[in-house]
């Protein structure tokens, strides 16, 4: 299992959730961590959570001009993870096809522009976040679902074109992320309780149980094309 001691990683959606989980793990591991995000009030705000211990650098991942330009001044990376993807959904006959497109330009064609313009090192790899909706359709997030498997695919597509480059995708069940804290308390309480009642691991999974497997495919060599669902036994139900 290969070491990130002194590994450079770039964590693109760093600044919360996941990707914030990522970043720390990566940290303790002794690598020097990158963060990325499209806001820079919450790059500094993570950036301070972190002591200061990471480089932060404001990247919109759906502006194709704004990607080449970060890794045109970016050094080699040895690893890079794609995380978070914020954007608006809801069925397909009532969602703004407008919403629709930037929802698939944001998490299908960044993860597409960062990998066609990012240089990693030998040995390097990437990462990307999913979602277990690829497998397990729901009304109401069918486009969610949909780019969820386009996301899956083109990772295990790169990784035999890109090859010996690495490529993984991590893919999260219901997970306790700040993306929830719009939800009425309330609301939110309850939707997180009745999945916690419904998974087979009886608890709801946190943004370190998906880092903990992100670390893990940036470590070990001999993984890649795979997709790791880590979503407490959501598709068993």
């Amino acid at each position: 299992m290969a070491s990130l001691s002194g590994k450079n990683v770039l964590v693109i959606g760093g600044s919360s959730g996941i990707g914030f989980a990522t970043a720390a793990g990566a940290l303790a591991e002794g690598a020097k961590v990158t963060i990325a995000s499209r806001s820079e009030e919450k790059l500094r705000a993570a950036q301070a959570l972190l002591k200061g211990a990471v480089e932060a650098r404001k990247l919109d991942v759906s502006d194709s001009a704004a990607v080449e330009a970060f890794f045109d001044a970016s050094p080699t990376y040895d690893h890079i993870v794609v995380s978070g993807a914020a954007f608006k959904f809801g069925t397909v006959r009532d969602q703004n096809i407008d919403d629709a497109y930037a929802a698939m330009n944001v998490k299908f064609w960044g993860a597409y522009r960062v990998a066609r313009k990012a240089t990693v090192a030998p040995g390097g790899s990437f990462v990307f976040v999913s979602g277990f909706l690829s497998r397990r359709p729901k009304p109401n997030m069918v486009l969610v679902g949909a780019i969820n498997a386009a996301l899956e695919t083109l990772a295990q597509g790169l990784a035999l074109e890109m090859a010996p480059v690495r490529f993984n995708v991590v893919s999260p069940g219901i997970i306790d992320t700040p993306t929830r804290a719009a939800m009425p308390a309330e609301a939110r309480k309850t939707l997180l309780e009745n999945v916690a009642k419904a998974l087979p691991v009886r608890r709801v999974g946190q943004a370190e149980d998906c880092a903990d497997q992100i670390l893990l495919m940036l470590r070990n060599t001999f993984m890649t094309g795979s997709v790791v669902y880590v979503d407490g036994g959501g598709l068993l139900i």
